[in-house]
Protein backbone atom coordinates (compact mmCIF):
# COMPACT_ATOMS: atom_id res chain seq x y z
CA UNK A 1 0.00 0.00 0.00
CA UNK A 2 1.60 3.10 -0.99
CA UNK A 3 1.82 6.11 1.83
CA UNK A 4 -0.03 9.18 0.61
CA UNK A 5 -0.09 10.75 4.32
CA UNK A 6 2.78 13.22 3.08
CA UNK A 7 1.25 14.58 0.43
CA UNK A 8 -2.15 14.46 1.96
CA UNK A 9 -3.80 18.15 2.92
CA UNK A 10 -3.42 19.82 5.79
CA UNK A 11 -6.11 20.10 8.20
CA UNK A 12 -5.96 24.00 7.07
CA UNK A 13 -6.55 22.90 3.38
CA UNK A 14 -9.33 21.17 3.79
CA UNK A 15 -10.81 23.88 5.77
CA UNK A 16 -10.43 26.57 3.22
CA UNK A 17 -13.64 27.60 1.70
CA UNK A 18 -15.54 25.80 4.33
CA UNK A 19 -19.18 26.42 4.66
CA UNK A 20 -21.63 26.39 7.66
CA UNK A 21 -24.94 26.20 8.98
CA UNK A 22 -27.27 28.23 11.14
CA UNK A 23 -30.78 28.92 12.27
CA UNK A 24 -31.93 31.97 10.51
CA UNK A 25 -34.27 32.70 13.44
CA UNK A 26 -31.15 33.00 15.57
CA UNK A 27 -30.54 36.70 14.82
CA UNK A 28 -27.28 37.19 17.06
CA UNK A 29 -25.51 35.03 14.70
CA UNK A 30 -26.86 36.70 11.34
CA UNK A 31 -25.33 39.72 12.88
CA UNK A 32 -22.48 38.05 14.13
CA UNK A 33 -21.72 36.31 10.80
CA UNK A 34 -20.20 38.64 8.79
CA UNK A 35 -17.68 39.72 11.20
CA UNK A 36 -16.94 35.75 12.16
CA UNK A 37 -16.47 34.85 8.53
CA UNK A 38 -14.99 35.28 5.14
CA UNK A 39 -16.06 37.18 2.86
CA UNK A 40 -18.04 34.70 0.07
CA UNK A 41 -18.54 32.52 2.65
CA UNK A 42 -21.61 30.27 1.69
CA UNK A 43 -23.69 30.03 5.39
CA UNK A 44 -26.85 27.64 5.54
CA UNK A 45 -30.51 28.18 6.58
CA UNK A 46 -32.46 25.95 7.99
CA UNK A 47 -35.79 25.30 7.54
CA UNK A 48 -37.35 24.48 10.94
CA UNK A 49 -40.75 22.33 10.37
CA UNK A 50 -43.36 24.54 11.15
CA UNK A 51 -41.63 27.80 10.97
CA UNK A 52 -42.82 30.26 8.31
CA UNK A 53 -40.03 29.70 5.35
CA UNK A 54 -40.75 33.24 4.45
CA UNK A 55 -39.16 34.23 7.40
CA UNK A 56 -35.68 32.99 5.96
CA UNK A 57 -35.70 35.60 3.17
CA UNK A 58 -34.78 38.75 5.59
CA UNK A 59 -31.72 37.12 7.06
CA UNK A 60 -30.64 35.82 3.71
CA UNK A 61 -30.61 39.47 2.44
CA UNK A 62 -28.41 40.49 5.28
CA UNK A 63 -26.18 37.97 5.00
CA UNK A 64 -25.50 38.67 1.25
CA UNK A 65 -25.71 42.54 1.52
CA UNK A 66 -22.55 41.57 4.09
CA UNK A 67 -20.78 39.48 1.31
CA UNK A 68 -21.61 36.10 2.88
CA UNK A 69 -23.42 33.60 0.26
CA UNK A 70 -26.86 32.90 1.85
CA UNK A 71 -27.88 29.20 1.02
CA UNK A 72 -31.51 28.63 2.21
CA UNK A 73 -32.95 25.38 3.07
CA UNK A 74 -36.22 24.23 0.81
CA UNK A 75 -37.74 20.71 3.01
CA UNK A 76 -39.56 19.40 -0.37
CA UNK A 77 -42.16 17.62 2.00
CA UNK A 78 -42.82 20.73 3.95
CA UNK A 79 -43.80 22.48 1.03
CA UNK A 80 -47.45 23.54 0.99
CA UNK A 81 -48.15 24.02 -2.44
CA UNK A 82 -46.67 25.00 -5.92
CA UNK A 83 -47.47 28.64 -5.31
CA UNK A 84 -45.94 29.16 -1.65
CA UNK A 85 -42.63 27.10 -3.88
CA UNK A 86 -42.59 29.65 -6.24
CA UNK A 87 -43.19 32.38 -4.18
CA UNK A 88 -40.23 32.03 -1.67
CA UNK A 89 -38.07 31.28 -4.21
CA UNK A 90 -38.97 34.84 -6.18
CA UNK A 91 -38.64 36.25 -2.84
CA UNK A 92 -35.34 34.63 -2.05
CA UNK A 93 -33.84 35.86 -5.32
CA UNK A 94 -35.69 39.20 -5.70
CA UNK A 95 -35.14 40.29 -2.18
CA UNK A 96 -32.32 38.86 -0.70
CA UNK A 97 -30.07 37.99 -3.98
CA UNK A 98 -29.80 34.69 -3.08
CA UNK A 99 -28.51 32.24 -6.37
CA UNK A 100 -28.60 29.44 -4.40
CA UNK A 101 -30.02 26.56 -2.54
CA UNK A 102 -29.47 23.26 -0.60
CA UNK A 103 -33.22 21.11 -1.31
CA UNK A 104 -33.79 17.94 0.96
CA UNK A 105 -36.51 15.89 1.13
CA UNK A 106 -37.53 16.85 4.69
CA UNK A 107 -38.00 14.68 7.62
CA UNK A 108 -41.87 14.27 7.18
CA UNK A 109 -43.72 11.28 6.69
CA UNK A 110 -46.70 12.60 4.82
CA UNK A 111 -45.47 16.23 2.38
CA UNK A 112 -47.76 18.91 3.06
CA UNK A 113 -47.79 19.67 -0.29
CA UNK A 114 -47.43 18.02 -3.93
CA UNK A 115 -43.52 17.84 -3.69
CA UNK A 116 -42.06 14.71 -2.05
CA UNK A 117 -38.45 14.56 -2.87
CA UNK A 118 -35.64 17.14 -3.90
CA UNK A 119 -35.58 16.06 -7.13
CA UNK A 120 -39.34 16.98 -7.33
CA UNK A 121 -38.44 20.04 -6.84
CA UNK A 122 -35.70 20.16 -9.17
CA UNK A 123 -38.17 18.63 -11.66
CA UNK A 124 -41.26 21.61 -11.16
CA UNK A 125 -38.63 24.21 -12.44
CA UNK A 126 -40.18 26.82 -10.25
CA UNK A 127 -36.32 27.35 -8.47
CA UNK A 128 -35.10 28.13 -11.91
CA UNK A 129 -37.77 30.35 -12.43
CA UNK A 130 -36.37 32.36 -10.21
CA UNK A 131 -33.05 32.36 -11.16
CA UNK A 132 -31.78 29.98 -9.08
CA UNK A 133 -29.49 28.04 -10.98
CA UNK A 134 -26.83 26.60 -8.45
CA UNK A 135 -28.39 23.75 -5.81
CA UNK A 136 -27.11 21.57 -3.46
CA UNK A 137 -28.89 18.02 -2.62
CA UNK A 138 -28.28 15.99 0.52
CA UNK A 139 -25.73 12.95 0.34
CA UNK A 140 -25.47 10.32 3.20
CA UNK A 141 -22.09 8.25 3.88
CA UNK A 142 -24.00 6.05 6.35
CA UNK A 143 -27.28 5.77 4.86
CA UNK A 144 -30.53 6.66 5.50
CA UNK A 145 -32.63 5.05 8.08
CA UNK A 146 -35.98 5.37 6.25
CA UNK A 147 -34.49 4.95 2.46
CA UNK A 148 -32.40 2.08 1.13
CA UNK A 149 -29.17 2.56 -0.05
CA UNK A 150 -29.77 1.28 -3.53
CA UNK A 151 -32.73 3.73 -4.29
CA UNK A 152 -30.55 6.56 -2.01
CA UNK A 153 -28.10 5.78 -4.65
CA UNK A 154 -30.27 5.87 -8.01
CA UNK A 155 -31.62 9.37 -6.36
CA UNK A 156 -28.79 10.84 -6.24
CA UNK A 157 -27.69 9.80 -9.75
CA UNK A 158 -31.08 10.99 -11.01
CA UNK A 159 -30.28 14.86 -9.66
CA UNK A 160 -27.18 14.80 -11.75
CA UNK A 161 -28.52 13.65 -14.79
CA UNK A 162 -31.54 16.17 -14.48
CA UNK A 163 -28.99 18.85 -13.80
CA UNK A 164 -26.35 17.93 -16.00
CA UNK A 165 -29.34 18.22 -18.78
CA UNK A 166 -30.85 21.49 -17.54
CA UNK A 167 -27.37 23.59 -16.72
CA UNK A 168 -27.53 23.25 -13.16
CA UNK A 169 -24.33 23.48 -11.21
CA UNK A 170 -25.19 21.04 -8.94
CA UNK A 171 -23.12 20.34 -5.17
CA UNK A 172 -23.94 17.57 -2.80
CA UNK A 173 -23.61 18.33 0.53
CA UNK A 174 -23.30 15.01 3.00
CA UNK A 175 -24.28 14.30 6.59
CA UNK A 176 -22.04 14.46 9.49
CA UNK A 177 -20.08 11.32 10.51
CA UNK A 178 -17.95 10.35 13.66
CA UNK A 179 -15.83 7.94 11.69
CA UNK A 180 -13.82 9.04 8.23
CA UNK A 181 -14.25 5.15 6.68
CA UNK A 182 -17.89 5.54 5.91
CA UNK A 183 -16.82 8.90 3.76
CA UNK A 184 -14.27 7.37 2.30
CA UNK A 185 -16.09 4.50 0.66
CA UNK A 186 -18.82 6.89 -0.41
CA UNK A 187 -16.85 9.02 -2.12
CA UNK A 188 -14.80 6.63 -3.98
CA UNK A 189 -18.17 4.64 -4.72
CA UNK A 190 -20.19 7.72 -5.93
CA UNK A 191 -16.72 8.64 -8.35
CA UNK A 192 -17.02 5.05 -9.40
CA UNK A 193 -20.49 5.06 -10.15
CA UNK A 194 -20.13 8.65 -12.62
CA UNK A 195 -21.38 11.03 -10.28
CA UNK A 196 -18.87 13.61 -10.56
CA UNK A 197 -20.13 16.70 -9.29
CA UNK A 198 -18.42 19.01 -6.08
CA UNK A 199 -19.22 17.33 -2.96
CA UNK A 200 -18.81 19.31 0.10
CA UNK A 201 -18.05 16.81 3.58
CA UNK A 202 -20.24 17.73 6.50
CA UNK A 203 -18.73 17.21 10.06
CA UNK A 204 -19.81 18.35 13.13
CA UNK A 205 -18.25 21.03 14.91
CA UNK A 206 -17.03 20.83 18.53
CA UNK A 207 -20.00 19.75 21.07
CA UNK A 208 -20.63 17.90 24.30
CA UNK A 209 -21.14 14.16 23.84
CA UNK A 210 -24.76 14.72 25.03
CA UNK A 211 -25.25 17.11 22.15
CA UNK A 212 -23.24 15.36 19.90
CA UNK A 213 -25.20 12.08 20.59
CA UNK A 214 -28.90 13.81 20.11
CA UNK A 215 -28.07 15.03 16.79
CA UNK A 216 -26.54 11.83 15.60
CA UNK A 217 -29.55 10.10 16.63
CA UNK A 218 -31.93 13.26 15.13
CA UNK A 219 -30.38 12.66 11.79
CA UNK A 220 -29.99 9.10 11.19
CA UNK A 221 -26.67 8.46 11.44
CA UNK A 222 -26.76 5.33 14.17
CA UNK A 223 -23.21 3.97 13.00
CA UNK A 224 -21.43 7.62 14.27
CA UNK A 225 -23.99 6.94 17.83
CA UNK A 226 -21.73 4.22 18.14
CA UNK A 227 -18.75 5.39 17.63
CA UNK A 228 -19.45 7.56 20.51
CA UNK A 229 -21.29 5.13 23.03
CA UNK A 230 -18.39 1.86 22.17
CA UNK A 231 -15.49 4.31 22.22
CA UNK A 232 -15.06 6.66 24.99
CA UNK A 233 -11.22 8.03 24.66
CA UNK A 234 -12.20 8.82 20.93
CA UNK A 235 -15.13 10.59 21.90
CA UNK A 236 -13.64 12.43 24.77
CA UNK A 237 -11.07 13.77 21.80
CA UNK A 238 -14.26 14.72 19.35
CA UNK A 239 -15.26 16.89 22.09
CA UNK A 240 -11.68 18.19 23.48
CA UNK A 241 -10.19 18.42 19.99
CA UNK A 242 -13.14 18.91 17.55
CA UNK A 243 -13.51 17.17 14.07
CA UNK A 244 -9.72 17.29 13.59
CA UNK A 245 -8.69 13.61 13.78
CA UNK A 246 -11.36 12.34 11.35
CA UNK A 247 -10.96 15.02 9.06
CA UNK A 248 -7.25 14.33 9.05
CA UNK A 249 -8.12 10.52 8.82
CA UNK A 250 -10.03 11.57 5.63
CA UNK A 251 -7.64 13.53 3.98
CA UNK A 252 -4.52 10.90 4.76
CA UNK A 253 -7.14 8.03 2.96
CA UNK A 254 -7.92 9.93 -0.18
CA UNK A 255 -4.13 10.89 -0.62
CA UNK A 256 -2.77 14.08 -2.81
CA UNK A 257 -5.16 16.23 -4.38
CA UNK A 258 -4.30 18.59 -7.55
CA UNK A 259 -2.08 21.83 -6.27
CA UNK A 260 -5.22 23.65 -4.88
CA UNK A 261 -7.86 21.33 -5.52
CA UNK A 262 -8.89 18.84 -2.77
CA UNK A 263 -8.86 15.18 -3.79
CA UNK A 264 -12.28 13.13 -5.34
CA UNK A 265 -13.56 16.65 -5.96
CA UNK A 266 -14.02 17.46 -2.62
CA UNK A 267 -15.19 21.33 -2.66
CA UNK A 268 -14.88 22.20 0.82
CA UNK A 269 -15.98 20.89 4.49
CA UNK A 270 -19.11 21.54 6.01
CA UNK A 271 -20.46 22.33 9.35
CA UNK A 272 -23.03 21.95 11.45
CA UNK A 273 -22.66 24.22 14.48
CA UNK A 274 -24.60 21.97 17.32
CA UNK A 275 -21.83 23.54 19.84
CA UNK A 276 -22.57 26.74 18.75
CA UNK A 277 -21.73 29.26 15.49
CA UNK A 278 -18.67 31.03 17.72
CA UNK A 279 -17.73 28.01 19.13
CA UNK A 280 -17.61 26.57 15.70
CA UNK A 281 -15.39 29.22 13.88
CA UNK A 282 -13.39 29.90 16.90
CA UNK A 283 -12.12 26.35 16.20
CA UNK A 284 -11.83 26.59 12.63
CA UNK A 285 -9.47 30.19 13.05
CA UNK A 286 -7.47 27.91 15.59
CA UNK A 287 -6.91 24.90 13.14
CA UNK A 288 -6.14 27.56 10.43
CA UNK A 289 -3.78 29.09 12.05
CA UNK A 290 -1.51 26.08 12.08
Amino acid sequence: MTDTSAASPSVADMLRGYSIEVNPSESKIIDAAPVRLDPGTEVFLTWIPGTNPMDTVAPAAKLRSAGLFPVPHIGARHVESAAQLEQLAARLAGEAGVDRVLIIAGDREKPAGPFDSSLAVMQSGLIQKAGITRISVGGFPEGNPNISNPVLAEALTAKVQFARSTGLKLTVVTQFCFESEPIVEWLRGIRASGVDVPVRVGFAGPAGLIALTRYALRCGVGNSVRVLTEKPSFAKLLIEKGPEPIIREVATALGPGNGSTLPLGIAGLHFFVFGGFNKTVDWINAQRSQ
